[in-house]
């Protein structure tokens, strides 16, 4: 593979495809979800999806958050920036040499997708799960997480 551009943008198609492959309304996703806007503590995930239970008011509460960080290089992972991991689950998504080089790093909680072989309908890779998620205790309530979600993903729409 070439540049870190082009990384980025193959790894986040390829993720994209991964969390709604049929372009699914019932998958709930978002791409560059902001917490905390206007603050000097703002944080942006990569790509975040929602997982209810149920559409039972008890099935949205107990649903699950997966939040997805692509990491395209070393030095992008070694950045301060992009390791928001607000989610039940989270993951990282990069390239398996850099996987290689980082995973001693890499949180104890924090999965990993690598892309596996090119899809037969396009130009994206299907990721390949090489560390399970381990699930983790969210810091924030179901509507704040999902008011992010729907204003990343309203943005998307306009």
């Amino acid at each position: 593979m070439s540049k870190r551009p082009e990384i980025t943008k193959m790894l986040s198609l390829s993720v994209r495809r991964h969390i709604n492959p049929r372009n699914d309304p019932r998958i709930y996703m978002a791409a560059e979800v902001t917490f905390d806007y206007g603050t000097s503590a703002a944080v942006r995930v990569d790509f975040m999806r929602f997982k209810p239970m149920n559409n039972t008011v008890s099935g949205i509460e107990k649903g699950d958050f997966y939040c997805y960080e692509i990491k395209s290089s070393v030095e992008d992972f070694h950045s301060k920036n992009g390791h928001n991991f607000l989610g039940d689950l989270n993951y990282y998504i990069m390239p398996e040499d850099v996987y290689e080089q980082v995973k001693n790093e890499i949180p104890y909680r924090v999965g990993v997708y690598v892309p596996g072989q090119k899809n037969y309908r396009g130009d994206w890779y299907d990721l390949k799960s090489v560390k399970k998620a381990v699930r983790q205790n969210r810091k924030r309530p179901v509507s704040e997480m999902l008011l992010m979600m729907f204003r990343s993903a309203a943005r998307e729409i306009v």
